[in-house]
């Protein structure tokens, strides 16, 4: 995504343990892609041991400097390594759309073998200020995120995460297989009329 560009762009980042074919990605994706949005979902590495530089590049070499027609989704510890490389860009930068699921930059008490890749987080105030439209999305009862790291990471971007009931950690275990609610967060700043996502998000 270099500041050249004049189509808007997608990009989604998986997390821990997942690849690009898994959860609702491959949906959210393909909803994007019918729009005439290109959306690309690369592959961390080795996201069962991750490396922190390791994804970091991969980050780096999709997003590059972003601008307004940028749009990244990110889930979970996606969330942190978009974070820490947007945090890292030199000068003056814009994001057109962020939407975050289940992100977090505290420790998990789920997942301690973590620990390392998390380390401190990441410094995450003041960088919605160079977003345009930012959404956080988190469940009611997340196993594997406290409820809290969402809304901490929230608060740190200026922002309330929306809530979605029943949606556990928004895992294809969980029955989420689509997701709505970030489909809408980016439809709704597009030009044209996306695909009706109602009722799309399988229970099981």
């Amino acid at each position: 995504m270099t500041s050249g560009t004049t189509q808007r762009r997608a990009s989604i980042f998986h997390g821990y343990g997942a690849s690009p074919e898994d959860h609702w990605f491959g949906w959210l994706g393909g909803q994007l892609d019918a729009d005439g949005i290109p959306t690309t979902i690369p592959l961390l590495p080795d996201s069962q041991a991750p490396d922190p530089t390791r994804w970091a590049e991969v980050v780096r070499t999709e997003v590059g400097t972003p601008d307004e027609n940028s749009i990244v989704v990110a889930h979970s510890l996606g969330c942190l390594t978009v974070l820490r490389h947007l945090r890292s860009l030199p000068g003056p930068w814009r994001l057109g759309t962020l939407v975050l699921v289940s992100g977090f930059l505290d420790h998990l008490p789920a997942f301690p073998e973590l620990d390392t890749f998390i380390g401190d987080g990441c410094d995450a105030e003041g960088l919605s200020n160079h977003v345009d439209r930012l959404t956080i999305i988190r469940s009611d009862a997340d196993p594997y995120v406290p409820p809290g790291h969402t809304d901490r990471l929230a608060g740190l971007l200026g922002a309330s995460a929306k809530v979605v009931p029943g949606a556990g950690h928004f895992l294809a275990s969980d029955g989420v297989v689509a997701l709505p609610e970030a489909l809408a967060a980016i439809a709704t700043h597009s030009g044209r009329l996306l695909p009706d996502a109602g009722g799309q998000r399988a229970r099981g």
